[in-house]
């Protein structure tokens, strides 16, 4: 193998494929980046078993081949040297290459290719477009809802249902529930529904950047491989198995209260109660007060510390219904907060004891449902 490339682009290509590099394997190669010399390119790729990473490299390809080195040493190395060529060099046969970009030299003692895992060809099966603002929108609005337990392993994955010429994102863990609706570039056929592991969909979101052409999804027929395909990298990812809860259920279809709030406002009432609520088992209460004849209404945020201290905070609102209170976790009602990208936001409340409802105002494709937390009022 022969072959020179561009520091710059090397780094950027390695940064691309890291994050699917296993940490802890009995399979030591998984631990590897994956190095193949093709035409005109470089081919890197990285696997921890779940999920596979591919990515090309523009480079002068003299002699093609193949070899996998140490990732962790192979990252910190490239992304050391100057902005030059790298000359990647390993003799027919060999297990060292070679490294040189200007004055540095370096030698990887590397594991042949053909003990390098093969990334799963998945061509046959459901086929979507979807568009990267959309697909960007949708993961960062439902992805921090996936459960990080795994003792359900399906709420640690993001439910994707595919529907028509319609994309429904869902995930829950438990204590809250986030789902979005997006249309697809392209329609398919029938409907189909599969578990795509959040860890993955946010790895989907990192190298999305700012990417403006659509992502090609396909998922295999027997529903366990999914491929993500970007502008210059492609994701393979097992699928999550199992059924995913009825989500529709836990979404009231009723409220007895309603207010609407700012956005950056309730952000920084519900940030201020987040300083004392630490120490409270992050509870903070949220009272909601309807307006008079010649007045707004108003939301109270409310965090008490035994042993800190306390604060109270309010914020104007338009109030449908009648007085009404609520607990909530502040930091799920700050994640959804900080996902919102419209300046007004809607709390639907019925009791104490029911789960709240955030709705962005001016868009009904997005609903976050949140457990309250019993407290003593």
């Amino acid at each position: 193998m022969r072959v020179a490339c561009l520091q710059e682009n090397l780094s950027r290509g390695l940064g691309t494929v890291g994050r699917s590099v296993a940490v802890r394997s009995t399979l030591p190669v998984t631990q590897n980046i994956l190095i193949v010399a093709e035409e005109s390119r470089v081919k890197l790729v990285a696997t921890n078993l779940e999920m596979a990473t591919t990515c090309w490299v523009g480079a002068k390809v003299e002699e093609e081949g193949s070899i996998t080195v140490p990732a962790r040493v192979f990252s910190e190395f490239v992304s050391s040297l100057p902005n030059e060529l790298v000359h990647i060099e390993m003799p027919a046969g060999g297990r060292t290459v070679q490294f040189t970009c200007g004055r540095f030299q370096a030698h990887m003692n590397g594991i042949d290719a053909e003990d390098f895992p093969p990334v799963p060809d998945v061509a046959e099966g459901i086929a979507a477009e979807v568009e990267a603002d959309g697909l960007r929108d949708g993961i960062s609005r439902v992805a921090m809802a996936a459960a990080t337990d795994e003792s359900r392993p399906v709420l640690t994955g993001i439910n994707v249902e595919f529907e028509g010429e319609r994309l429904t994102l869902a995930a829950a863990d438990g204590f809250r529930l986030a789902v979005y609706k997006m249309p697809l570039a392209k329609a398919v056929d029938g409907k189909a529904t599969v578990i795509v592991p959040a860890k993955t969909l946010n790895e989907v979101h990192r190298l999305l950047g700012d990417q403006d052409q659509p992502v090609f999804v396909t998922v295999n027929e027997q529903r366990s491989q999914a491929l993500f395909r970007l502008d210059n990298a492609e994701i393979v990812t097992q699928l999550v198995q199992g059924t995913f809860p009825n989500y529709s259920q836990v979404i009231p279809k009723s409220y007895e209260t309603r207010a609407v709030v700012d956005v950056a406002e309730f952000t920084r009432v519900a940030r201020m109660g987040s300083v004392f609520a630490r120490d409270a088992s992050n509870i903070v209460r949220v009272l909601i007060t309807p307006g008079g004849e010649m007045k707004p209404g108003k939301v109270t945020v409310t965090a008490q510390a035994e042993e800190i201290g306390d604060n109270t905070g309010d914020l104007d609102a338009l109030v449908d219904g009648k007085e009404a209170k609520i607990a909530f976790n502040v930091k799920y009602l700050l994640d959804v907060l900080g996902v919102i990208k419209q300046s007004q936001v809607a709390l639907e409340v019925s009791t104490p004891s029911s789960p709240g409802v955030v709705r962005p105002i001016g868009t009904d494709n997005y609903v976050h449902v949140i457990m309250p937390m019993f407290v003593q009022w």
